[in-house]
């Protein structure tokens, strides 16, 4: 097995061990499920003080409503859960005395982070599988009607916008290590999470152009976001993953 490959299963290994990560998991898939499922519940329901809170959502129905109040939460909640997560990841080392020891194994620590940047990949594509299964099924619970191509490709959409959104959260890691912590990354995160949603506030003629805003509302108005614009996403990770490579390269013990 090459280094890669080593870090990689060295990566998930503590991954699967991780109680962080583990709860995060249950708060994302299930939180956002069962929000979502009750908040339709409630407007099937006839709750007029709900329906008034969805915005452009009150007038959807069925499959429509579903995934587009599960994309709204999705979009703010699972980032800033995947920015913690990541946060966490690189920050532990730090924190926890870790990072030292790092420096005596044969393996790069660039090829080290990017084994957690992988196994941080990997863990938002199972996320966005489980939580689109979730939707699925409270849809029919709900009734909300036959499973058409319609309802397949909001489905569909909902879980590329979870995985776009793992993407997003990428800052956080090279943030927690130049701050040797997980607070720093939390910290970005949060920045991230404001800006995105400014921006789809106050700028939503340009939005679609901007990668922090782009998959939110290509979830819920995919007419308003084209496939070139969507792509301006994969730059966010592909240059921080670069960057938090280069930044773990070169680490030094000096604080």
């Amino acid at each position: 097995m090459n280094p890669q490959g080593i870090a990689v299963h060295v990566e998930l290994r503590k991954a699967l061990a991780s109680r962080v990560l583990h709860t995060v998991t249950i708060l994302v898939v299930l939180g956002i499920a069962v929000l979502s499922g009750t908040l339709v519940a409630a407007v099937l329901a006839g709750n007029e003080q709900i329906n008034a809170k969805l915005g452009p959502l009150a007038d959807e129905t069925g499959w429509s409503l579903l995934t587009g109040v599960t994309a709204q939460i999705t979009a703010a909640g699972a980032l800033l859960a995947f920015g913690i997560a990541l946060s966490w990841t690189f920050g532990r080392e730090f924190t926890e005395g870790t990072i030292t020891g790092l420096f005596a194994l044969p393996v790069s620590r660039h090829t080290i982070a990017l084994a957690k940047l992988c196994i941080h990949f990997l863990w938002t594509a199972a996320i966005a599988l489980t939580l689109t299964v979730l939707v699925l099924a409270a849809g029919l619970i709900l009734e909300l009607g036959p499973v058409n191509g319609e309802a397949l490709s909001q489905l569909a959409r909902q879980a590329a916008l979870t995985v776009l959104t793992g993407m997003i959260a990428t800052p956080a890691g090279l943030a927690a290590t130049l701050g040797r912590g997980p607070l720093p990354g939390i910290a970005v995160t949060l920045v991230i999470l404001i800006a995105a949603q400014v921006t789809a506030v106050a700028a939503l003629d340009t939005a679609a152009w901007l990668p922090l805003a782009a998959p939110a509302l290509w979830a819920l108005r995919p007419d308003t976001v084209h496939l070139g614009q969507l792509a301006l996403v994969a730059i966010i990770p592909i240059l921080f993953a670069a960057l938090t490579g280069i930044a773990w390269r070169r680490l030094q013990l000096d604080r």
